[in-house]
């Protein structure tokens, strides 16, 4: 009789640990900011008893925690740097990519700065301090003050690769968590500029400038017009199984890519 009723509360407690089992999720504040809590959500609503933690601190964390088994999905906006896969690879652990949006980096300015369009060599010059004067552009003479991600952020290292030749910053450039803190400063600040994902283009007191007269949309970013555009990823070891595999399918289902577009993201392929 004792043995049987270790058995059943053997078997409990083993659907209790499975029932509170929580998806975590980390990394890219692009993707973990609005997209992937939104896709939650929603998720949840179709699954009962599904917990999620996500963490949205940055690309290099969320490669860095699947790598280390403290989430099973790392978001990140880049492609996981040959160093990473290595470290992952010493540790049994095979980083595997799956696209989920496309995304474009607008640059903003403060929406009472009259200028509407830049070249890509002056936004080079601009943001690697070449040039800090907005008079140098065309603009109202004033100091430009420069806001970029912090250096744990894909999209700080997308936009050099994109838009700097991989050159450095200025020296003088401000380093944000996230896409709605450059968003935000630019806002306050009539001299400043950033870039933001395609989901903060429209947040309030700022505007996105063209690129030699291309802006950030849907249609340039499919087609590549749009000279920052880049794709974005879920990293997990090997082929995601469980809940893992589940919350993958639902983000590139059709339910899932619509509401990847009502973020403001591209989907990843042609919806109904």
């Amino acid at each position: 009789m004792n043995k049987f009723f270790l058995l059943l509360a053997a078997a409990a407690l083993t659907t209790s640990a499975l029932a509170s089992e929580k998806l975590v999720i980390k990394g890219s504040d692009t993707l973990g900011a609005k997209l992937v809590p939104i896709l939650a959500e929603d998720y949840k609503s179709r699954n009962p008893g599904t917990t999620f933690e996500i963490a949205a601190e940055g690309s290099t964390t969320g490669i860095a925690a699947v790598t280390d088994s403290t989430a099973q999905i790392g978001m990140s906006s880049r492609r996981a740097k040959s160093t990473e896969m290595s470290a992952a690879t010493v540790k049994g652990v095979t980083l595997k990519p799956t696209i989920v949006a496309f995304d474009g980096l607008g640059v903003i300015i403060n929406h009472a700065n009259p200028l509407t369009t830049l070249t890509k060599r002056q936004v080079e010059q601009i943001f690697a301090g070449d040039i800090t004067d907005w008079s140098q552009v065309g603009g109202a003479a004033g100091p430009i003050s420069i806001y970029t991600r912090n250096t744990s952020s894909g999209t700080y290292s997308d936009f050099k690769d994109l838009a700097m030749k991989k050159r450095d910053y200025a020296g003088s450039s401000q380093k944000m968590a996230g896409n709605e803190q450059i968003a935000s400063e630019v806002a306050k600040n009539a001299n400043g500029i950033g870039y933001v994902g395609l989901a903060y283009l429209h947040d309030p007191g700022i505007k996105t400038v063209s690129i030699e007269g291309s802006l950030p949309t849907e249609e340039s970013v499919i087609s590549k017009q749009y000279p920052y555009a880049r794709p974005t990823f879920y990293y997990t070891n090997g082929e995601p199984t469980g809940e893992a595999a589940k919350f993958v399918e639902f983000t590139l289902s059709d339910a899932g890519q619509q509401i990847v577009r009502k973020v403001g993201f591209v989907p990843v392929r042609k919806l109904n």
